[in-house]
């Protein structure tokens, strides 16, 4: 395999994990929103359509009480950093999983992995002559994002 070929491997898997990352961060303060309104919904539609502060309190941030709870009553930066950090990676390795298990087992194998290239490849191989040119990578700064030209001709913003 040529070594502009692994590149470009390497580049579409890297681009792929970097990506996700880059959407879930963009997206976390609506997701927490969306969260919040969603445990206010359940609470509301689980008793007569009011909530007490106590139904309230118990729909707001339960994991983070039991995290307080789970560390004697108290949490220290640290130890709230490394429950977030598990948190968001734990999510992650699962978008992950999700996107390479190709058997649907929940694991992920060196077999999904080249499975999952392979089909990359032979998507980004437009002639299928088993080799990805140049001129068959996607263009603009990252894979389905392009520049858009403005009036100004400074380049425009992203897609």
């Amino acid at each position: 395999m040529r070594k502009t070929t692994k590149l470009a491997l390497a580049f579409v898997a890297l681009a792929g994990a970097v990506g996700t990352t880059a959407y879930a961060e963009n997206n976390a303060s609506a997701k927490i929103r969306e969260g919040m309104m969603m445990r206010l919904n359940k609470a509301m539609s689980d008793s007569d359509g009011t909530i007490t502060f106590d139904q309230f309190s118990d729909a707001m941030d339960a994991r983070l009480k039991k995290l307080v709870a789970d560390n004697g009553g108290k949490l220290t930066v640290a130890q709230l950093a490394d429950a977030l950090e598990k948190a968001r990676f734990e999510r992650m390795a699962k978008r992950i999983i999700a996107r390479y298990d190709s058997k649907g087992d929940g694991t992920l194998t060196t077999d999904d992995i080249t499975s999952r290239e392979k089909k990359v490849f032979a998507m980004l191989d437009r002639n299928n002559d088993g080799k990805i040119e140049k001129s068959e990578l996607p263009k603009g700064d990252r894979f389905g994002r392009h520049r858009k030209s403005d009036d100004d001709g400074n380049g425009g913003d992203m897609q």
